[in-house]
């Protein structure tokens, strides 16, 4: 019996108002893909297509048809799965065009091979003996709110916090950082800074300038991306090391990353499986970046545990001490339930806990016939 693929749209809910340079988010919808043989249903493969709204280069209106026909075209093509296929599928199923699409297929057909067990990969992270130190995230707020969500994030262990900026004013976000910084030094809390290109070319230095007082670890996509010259500029000038983050997005040659970094030169580039279009894309910005001396981190594009899974346990394939951003997976009230759990600024996936699809099954399933 050939393989068949469905779909189911999932809604998921914020806990708060999350904010972000970008504007206040309160929900995102998914899409999951489920593979299964129809004579053996006990073994589904699930991923993830979680485009981000405004940012993804996939989060256009014909999103949900274009899925669709990808599901029945799979469906028509009498498909078996096996490890060196997965990427020709992909190449020939999806392209380039629709990387959520890819990346939920991705985890999908990997999950599915391995049994429909939600463990993509066979690493330490998986089998609980180790797990991923990942940054504490600090959603852009008002000035109270944020200070509220850096003392937790402290007093849960983290020792690396993440902040976004960009939206209540420069000034009152260096003043929290200042905050910090009066209480802890570099070496007891390192800070991130995520600006989602909220700069502009005529004060960008001076507010790069500014941030420096405060030993940052690294400042992530300080301008809007393709203003190249500029962010090449400031990736060898800029007091505080550059992250790239927006600017890999809609890339997706090997050469064509390889010229961007090289051309650019930035000190670390931050990647998302979902906006780049799944693992084996992911890898190649990894090695490049590797060839180049760049180091990197993977963050979660907002997606519900099922994607941010698949990410944690992908990222778990690399020897990498950076923190991660992968401490997502509480964003949502109604979350599906999982085995990843954070303790004292790790991911871990507790093995004990069983993952609960009762409010995914409750949803509704997309007709692919």
């Amino acid at each position: 019996m050939p393989l068949q693929a469905h779909y189911q749209p999932y809604r998921l809910n914020f806990r708060f108002a999350a904010g972000t340079s970008r504007g206040i988010l309160t929900e995102k919808t998914s899409w999951f893909i489920k593979i299964y043989d129809k004579e053996n249903p006990s073994i589904i493969g699930i991923g993830e297509c979680g485009p981000l709204s405004g940012l993804s280069i996939d989060d256009r209106p014909d999103f949900e048809d274009t899925l669709q026909n990808i599901c029945r075209e799979f469906n028509r093509l009498d498909l078996e799965i096996y490890s060196w296929n997965i990427s020709i599928i992909l190449e020939q199923l999806v392209g380039n065009q629709w990387p959520s699409i890819r990346f939920g297929f991705e985890s999908a057909m990997l999950d599915y091979l391995h049994g429909g067990k939600r463990a993509l990969f066979d690493n330490d992270f998986v089998s609980g003996q180790k797990g991923v130190p990942i940054n504490g995230l600090v959603w852009m707020g008002s000035h109270e709110s944020m200070l509220q969500q850096v003392e937790e994030k402290i007093s849960a262990g983290f020792t690396t916090i993440k902040l976004k900026i960009g939206a209540i004013g420069f000034q009152e976000e260096c003043a929290i950082l200042a905050y910090i910084r009066r209480h802890f030094s570099a070496r007891e809390i390192s800070l991130r800074v995520d600006a989602n290109g909220a700069f502009t070319a005529s004060d960008v230095h001076s507010k790069l300038k500014k941030l420096a007082e405060y030993e940052l670890h690294s400042i992530e996509q300080p301008i809007a991306p393709k203003q190249i010259d500029l962010m090449a500029e400031l990736c060898e000038v800029s007091p505080v090391p550059i992250g790239l983050d927006e600017e890999l997005i809609g890339k997706f040659d090997y050469a064509e990353k390889r010229r961007l970094l090289k051309q650019l030169k930035p000190k670390y580039i931050i990647l998302k499986p979902t906006l780049l279009g799944g693992f084996e894309l992911t890898r190649e910005w990894i090695e490049t970046a590797h060839r180049l001396d760049i180091g990197w981190w993977i963050t979660s594009a907002l997606e519900s545990n099922v994607g941010l899974n698949a990410i944690s346990q992908f990222t778990a394939e690399f020897d990498n001490p950076l923190p991660q951003g992968l401490g997502t997976g509480q964003l949502y009230h109604n979350n599906i339930p999982s085995p990843l759990t954070i303790q004292e600024g790790h991911l871990l996936y507790d093995s004990l806990q069983a993952w609960d699809f009762g409010l995914l099954n409750s949803s509704r399933i997309s007709s692919t016939a």
